[in-house]
């Protein structure tokens, strides 16, 4: 525990996997003197409260965020505009608000113009997650040794990116600054991507049987069933992934569309050369592929992003989105 806290009162909007994570990892870390957290869902607020995770709860945004020095968006990012504009009022002079969110650009957009004179925006993305959701999901440890990616427009105050960077710091993560436009393209590549296709093999999966049916007149065909009692490894992942929520993940491929839609594209062609080569038995250009790929994981794991918890990016019920 350090001997002063980072900030007086951090009040988190939305109590979610993350929320409650981070919340976690402050009180751990003795990083605010008080905790505030706010989320709509009163379930999810009396759970959070049951668990203890924050010093206070609070049914209202307004009664939350007042008087906090930090305040951190953990919510869909579809609702950033609404939720800025609901707490502007309540901000004290100096506030600095951040965000968890997967996508920046929108950030910047939604959030900058609703916020008072004399508070900061600094958006910010702890590349961490789990498939899992809820306050009761949360744990102090999901951001060891991830990175948190903060974004500030030109002209943010340079002592409020100190302070939020600090904060991600001392909760175990390492800390990049770079532009919100170059973020959302390295984002929609290593994660909104895969997410995409994760959803999609999964629906596939899911819609085969009646597929097959209605194009064969032979029962042999692949059952549902069959898929998910045969799962291996691959498949596994897969419904993982695609197990993160879907309000979030709609927000975000809603809010990153153009850099989504430009590796989609770029995804498509190279799938069409993929698919192409196994139709003219091409082993040449697959164990090409394949070798290239597998260095490309090796080092994913020797740069120790590999995860010690199952891991998808953000997949919280409540961030983001």
């Amino acid at each position: 525990m350090t001997d002063t806290p980072l900030f007086k009162r951090v009040a988190i909007v939305g109590i979610g996997l993350i929320g409650s994570s981070l919340a976690r990892a402050l009180k751990e870390g003795g990083l605010a003197s008080h905790v505030a957290v706010h989320d709509a869902d009163a379930t999810a607020l009396a759970t959070a409260e049951k668990l203890g995770v924050a010093d206070s709860v609070h049914a209202t945004l307004g009664a939350a965020v007042a008087d906090a020095e930090l305040i951190v968006l953990a919510i869909p990012v579809g609702v950033y505009g609404a939720i800025a504009k609901e707490m502007a009022p309540h901000l004290a002079a100096g506030a600095i608000v951040t965000d968890v969110g997967s996508v920046k650009e929108e950030v910047i957009r939604a959030v900058k113009p609703a916020l008072p004179a004399g508070t900061h925006l600094v958006p910010g993305h702890p590349v961490a997650g789990t498939e899992h959701s809820g306050p009761e999901s949360g744990f102090a440890e999901l951001f060891r040794d991830r990175w948190a990616i903060l974004t500030p427009d030109k002209g943010t105050d340079e002592t409020a990116v100190a302070r939020v960077a600090e904060m991600w710091r001392r909760v175990g993560s390492d800390v990049e600054i770079m532009e919100a436009s170059h973020h959302d393209r390295v984002l929609a590549i290593t994660s909104h991507l895969p997410h995409l296709i994760a959803y999609t093999i999964v629906a596939t999966a899911a819609d085969l049987e009646g597929q097959l049916k209605a194009e064969r007149e032979v029962d042999d065909v692949v059952t549902t069933a069959e898929v998910i009692k045969y799962s291996a490894g691959g498949f596994r992942d897969f419904t993982r992934i695609a197990g993160s929520n879907p309000v979030m993940w709609r927000d975000v491929f809603l809010s990153n569309k153009e850099a989504v839609l430009e590796m989609l594209g770029r995804f498509t062609e190279d799938l069409t050369a993929l698919q192409r080569a196994i139709r003219w038995e091409d082993g040449d250009q697959l164990e090409d592929l394949f070798t290239r790929t597998r260095a490309i994981r090796r080092g994913v794991v020797e740069a120790g992003q590999a995860g010690r918890f199952q891991y998808t990016e953000n997949g919280d019920d409540e961030a983001d989105e």
